[in-house]
Protein backbone atom coordinates (compact mmCIF):
# COMPACT_ATOMS: atom_id res chain seq x y z
CA UNK A 1 0.00 0.00 0.00
CA UNK A 2 1.44 3.68 -1.35
CA UNK A 3 -0.65 6.06 0.83
CA UNK A 4 -0.82 8.98 -2.12
CA UNK A 5 -1.65 12.81 -2.07
CA UNK A 6 -2.65 13.56 -5.47
CA UNK A 7 -3.01 17.60 -5.81
CA UNK A 8 -4.65 19.08 -8.79
CA UNK A 9 -6.72 22.24 -9.65
CA UNK A 10 -9.36 20.12 -12.23
CA UNK A 11 -11.74 17.04 -11.91
CA UNK A 12 -9.92 15.89 -15.03
CA UNK A 13 -6.23 16.21 -14.18
CA UNK A 14 -7.10 14.32 -11.01
CA UNK A 15 -8.85 11.48 -12.34
CA UNK A 16 -6.01 10.89 -15.64
CA UNK A 17 -3.35 11.18 -12.90
CA UNK A 18 -5.23 9.07 -10.40
CA UNK A 19 -5.95 6.29 -13.08
CA UNK A 20 -2.30 6.34 -14.05
CA UNK A 21 -1.26 6.22 -10.26
CA UNK A 22 -3.49 3.13 -9.21
CA UNK A 23 -1.90 1.56 -12.22
CA UNK A 24 1.24 1.41 -10.77
CA UNK A 25 0.07 0.64 -6.82
CA UNK A 26 -0.23 3.89 -5.43
CA UNK A 27 -3.38 3.39 -3.03
CA UNK A 28 -5.24 4.90 -1.40
CA UNK A 29 -5.37 8.48 -2.95
CA UNK A 30 -6.37 11.44 -1.18
CA UNK A 31 -7.08 14.25 -3.58
CA UNK A 32 -6.62 17.91 -2.73
CA UNK A 33 -7.73 20.84 -5.17
CA UNK A 34 -5.60 23.52 -3.43
CA UNK A 35 -2.41 24.11 -1.90
CA UNK A 36 -4.26 24.98 1.35
CA UNK A 37 -6.10 21.59 1.77
CA UNK A 38 -3.34 19.43 0.65
CA UNK A 39 -1.51 21.43 3.54
CA UNK A 40 -3.74 19.65 5.78
CA UNK A 41 -4.00 16.69 4.42
CA UNK A 42 -0.44 16.33 4.86
CA UNK A 43 -0.68 17.65 8.33
CA UNK A 44 -2.85 14.87 9.13
CA UNK A 45 -1.17 11.68 7.65
CA UNK A 46 1.76 10.03 6.16
CA UNK A 47 1.87 9.41 2.20
CA UNK A 48 4.76 7.60 0.40
CA UNK A 49 4.08 9.75 -2.56
CA UNK A 50 3.18 13.88 -3.34
CA UNK A 51 2.12 14.35 -6.71
CA UNK A 52 1.16 17.62 -7.73
CA UNK A 53 -0.17 18.67 -11.27
CA UNK A 54 0.43 22.15 -11.42
CA UNK A 55 -0.76 24.62 -11.90
CA UNK A 56 -2.92 25.12 -9.08
CA UNK A 57 -5.75 27.59 -8.02
CA UNK A 58 -3.92 29.33 -5.40
CA UNK A 59 -0.47 29.09 -6.37
CA UNK A 60 1.89 27.26 -9.19
CA UNK A 61 3.11 24.79 -7.25
CA UNK A 62 6.75 25.02 -6.63
CA UNK A 63 6.52 26.51 -3.71
CA UNK A 64 4.17 23.61 -2.10
CA UNK A 65 6.49 20.93 -3.83
CA UNK A 66 9.47 22.64 -1.87
CA UNK A 67 7.76 22.72 1.39
CA UNK A 68 6.86 19.08 1.10
CA UNK A 69 10.00 18.09 0.06
CA UNK A 70 11.40 19.66 3.52
CA UNK A 71 8.52 19.10 5.56
CA UNK A 72 7.72 15.21 4.80
CA UNK A 73 9.31 11.67 4.13
CA UNK A 74 7.29 11.19 1.32
CA UNK A 75 8.31 10.97 -2.72
CA UNK A 76 7.87 14.79 -4.23
CA UNK A 77 6.69 14.91 -7.41
CA UNK A 78 5.13 17.96 -9.38
CA UNK A 79 3.87 17.52 -13.40
CA UNK A 80 4.07 20.74 -14.92
CA UNK A 81 3.43 22.34 -18.69
CA UNK A 82 6.60 21.04 -21.37
CA UNK A 83 7.02 24.77 -21.99
CA UNK A 84 8.30 25.27 -17.77
CA UNK A 85 9.53 21.67 -17.43
CA UNK A 86 13.10 22.50 -17.48
CA UNK A 87 12.89 26.10 -15.58
CA UNK A 88 11.20 24.00 -12.87
CA UNK A 89 13.38 21.23 -12.78
CA UNK A 90 16.24 23.70 -12.77
CA UNK A 91 14.63 25.34 -9.74
CA UNK A 92 13.26 22.20 -7.90
CA UNK A 93 15.75 19.19 -8.46
CA UNK A 94 18.31 20.23 -5.77
CA UNK A 95 15.64 19.95 -3.37
CA UNK A 96 14.70 16.57 -4.56
CA UNK A 97 11.30 17.12 -6.23
CA UNK A 98 11.29 15.11 -9.34
CA UNK A 99 9.51 16.89 -12.14
CA UNK A 100 7.69 15.63 -14.74
CA UNK A 101 6.37 17.54 -18.43
CA UNK A 102 2.77 17.85 -19.36
CA UNK A 103 1.39 15.43 -21.36
CA UNK A 104 2.77 12.66 -19.41
CA UNK A 105 4.14 9.47 -21.16
CA UNK A 106 2.56 6.61 -18.75
CA UNK A 107 5.83 4.53 -19.90
CA UNK A 108 7.90 7.18 -18.58
CA UNK A 109 5.68 7.58 -15.72
CA UNK A 110 5.92 4.33 -14.46
CA UNK A 111 10.08 4.67 -14.42
CA UNK A 112 9.86 7.89 -13.10
CA UNK A 113 7.19 6.47 -10.30
CA UNK A 114 9.69 4.09 -9.90
CA UNK A 115 12.87 6.46 -9.25
CA UNK A 116 11.14 7.80 -6.63
CA UNK A 117 10.51 4.35 -4.68
CA UNK A 118 13.74 4.02 -5.34
CA UNK A 119 15.16 6.85 -3.76
CA UNK A 120 12.49 7.03 -0.74
CA UNK A 121 13.26 3.41 0.14
CA UNK A 122 17.24 4.01 -0.05
CA UNK A 123 16.24 7.46 1.63
CA UNK A 124 14.58 5.87 4.87
CA UNK A 125 17.11 3.02 5.11
CA UNK A 126 19.87 6.09 5.56
CA UNK A 127 16.98 7.63 8.48
CA UNK A 128 17.01 4.43 10.57
CA UNK A 129 21.11 3.93 9.97
CA UNK A 130 21.24 7.75 11.37
CA UNK A 131 18.67 7.44 13.99
CA UNK A 132 20.60 3.85 15.18
CA UNK A 133 23.49 5.97 15.27
CA UNK A 134 22.34 8.63 17.13
CA UNK A 135 21.06 6.22 19.90
CA UNK A 136 24.48 4.36 19.99
CA UNK A 137 25.96 8.15 21.06
CA UNK A 138 23.88 8.49 23.44
CA UNK A 139 24.05 5.14 24.85
CA UNK A 140 28.37 6.22 24.67
CA UNK A 141 27.63 9.14 26.64
CA UNK A 142 25.73 7.36 29.28
CA UNK A 143 28.52 5.25 29.57
CA UNK A 144 31.32 7.61 30.30
CA UNK A 145 29.45 9.43 32.48
CA UNK A 146 28.92 6.22 34.13
CA UNK A 147 33.04 6.11 34.14
CA UNK A 148 33.73 9.58 35.19
CA UNK A 149 31.64 9.20 38.13
CA UNK A 150 33.04 5.86 39.00
CA UNK A 151 36.47 7.20 38.65
CA UNK A 152 35.89 10.36 40.26
CA UNK A 153 33.62 8.63 43.03
CA UNK A 154 35.19 5.38 43.49
CA UNK A 155 39.21 6.63 42.40
CA UNK A 156 38.95 3.98 40.04
CA UNK A 157 41.21 4.32 36.76
CA UNK A 158 38.94 4.46 33.30
CA UNK A 159 40.23 0.90 32.79
CA UNK A 160 38.82 -0.13 36.24
CA UNK A 161 35.63 1.68 35.72
CA UNK A 162 34.91 -0.19 32.43
CA UNK A 163 35.71 -3.10 33.60
CA UNK A 164 33.26 -2.86 36.64
CA UNK A 165 30.36 -2.11 34.31
CA UNK A 166 30.83 -5.04 32.43
CA UNK A 167 30.96 -7.00 34.94
CA UNK A 168 28.15 -5.96 37.10
CA UNK A 169 26.14 -6.30 33.63
CA UNK A 170 27.02 -9.70 32.98
CA UNK A 171 26.34 -11.06 36.95
CA UNK A 172 23.26 -8.76 36.66
CA UNK A 173 22.52 -10.04 33.15
CA UNK A 174 21.57 -6.45 32.41
CA UNK A 175 23.11 -4.13 29.33
CA UNK A 176 26.15 -2.45 30.22
CA UNK A 177 23.92 0.79 29.84
CA UNK A 178 21.22 -0.20 32.40
CA UNK A 179 24.55 -0.62 35.02
CA UNK A 180 25.61 2.93 33.92
CA UNK A 181 22.39 4.41 34.23
CA UNK A 182 22.20 3.05 38.10
CA UNK A 183 25.72 3.78 38.76
CA UNK A 184 24.80 7.83 37.39
CA UNK A 185 21.72 7.31 40.03
CA UNK A 186 23.52 6.36 42.34
CA UNK A 187 26.91 8.80 42.50
CA UNK A 188 25.00 11.94 40.68
CA UNK A 189 24.94 14.76 42.96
Amino acid sequence: MKRTLLISSSDQGAAALGDMLRAEGFQPITVSYTAYGAKQEAEQKDFDLICINAPLADENGIELSRSFAAATRAAVVIVVPQKNAGEVSDMLTPHGVLVIARPVNRHLFHHYLQFTDCFRTRMLRVERENEKLKTMVEDMKVLDRAKLLLVTCLNMSEEQAHRYLEKQAMDLRVSRLEVAKQVIQTYQN
